[in-house]
């Protein structure tokens, strides 16, 4: 089973590797998700080479039906963030 890295786990590896307070590297790190936000509030794509590209996908609005009554509803449109991985990522993790 693999383990799960955690904000703090990042902050920690940040500040060893990079050699920075741990305050420094949670300033950094917060700021990195904040424009990664942001870009993706405006319906912007963050490309990032080498790690992969994160992106709003329309879902157009579609039929469904209910489980339990067996009725026939409408599901709204709605956006969704999508993450394409990079092939590098992707050979990385398939070795």
């Amino acid at each position: 089973m693999s383990n799960v890295i955690n904000k703090k786990a990042l902050v920690d590896s940040l500040a060893d590797k990079l050699e920075l307070t741990k305050k420094d590297a949670t300033t950094f790190v917060d700021a990195f998700i904040d424009e990664v936000k942001g870009s993706l509030e405006n319906k912007d794509t963050v490309d990032l080479a080498g790690f992969g590209k994160f992106e709003i996908r329309n879902r157009p609005e579609r039929e469904g039906f209910n489980p339990r009554t067996k009725e026939k509803i409408t599901i709204k449109a709605s956006n969704n963030v999508g993450f394409k991985p990079s092939k590098a990522l992707k050979d990385l993790v398939n070795q």
